[in-house]
């Protein structure tokens, strides 16, 4: 069976770490889905609303955020991308919390881009410094769940410059 993942996304989510992190995945075979984080707990529409990333780019995510249909049992990696009011929407949200925990209690792969240096990976916790990392940091995390020969395939397609260090 396919690894799986999930990736949160709130309005003010930066878009290239979560647009290049979902798309390294899903070419890797993971499957992927995203789900929206509301900044006010609430009524909740059929759908979700687009959300707005921190440049202005609308993206449809495949869900709201739901603790029972999105827990460790069913994904194996769970993705937090930053974006300062993404990531303070995400960081206050009691669900994420929970589930961040849930996540590292059941050993699964949790991935942050809120660190301090460029991709740091501690045990099963995987942590990146903001868009300009967030290639090395989905490579990273592909390499992760689907091992390092999965990394490669997925790369050199990619086609980087020469010498690119990730």
């Amino acid at each position: 069976m396919a690894p799986s993942a999930l990736v949160l996304i709130a309005d003010g989510t930066e878009e290239m770490e979560f647009t290049i992190t979902y798309d390294t995945l899903v070419r890797a075979g993971v499957v992927t889905k995203s789900a929206f984080v509301p900044e006010n707990e609430g009524p909740r529409t059929q759908s979700p609303p687009f959300a707005k990333g921190s440049r202005g780019i609308n993206i449809m995510p495949d869900s709201y955020l739901d603790n029972k249909d999105f827990g460790p049992d069913k994904y194996d990696l769970l993705v937090i991308p930053g974006g300062a009011k993404g990531a303070d929407t995400m960081s206050k949200s009691p669900t994420v919390q929970k589930l961040i925990r849930d996540y590292l209690n059941a050993n699964k792969v949790v991935g942050f881009d809120y660190s301090e240096d460029s991709v740091v990976v501690s045990g099963n916790l995987i942590t990146s410094r903001g868009p300009g990392t967030a290639f090395p940091f989905a490579f990273t995390l592909v390499e992760q769940l689907c091992g390092a020969e999965k990394r490669a395939e997925v790369f050199k397609p990619m086609i980087f410059p020469p010498g690119t260090p990730f």
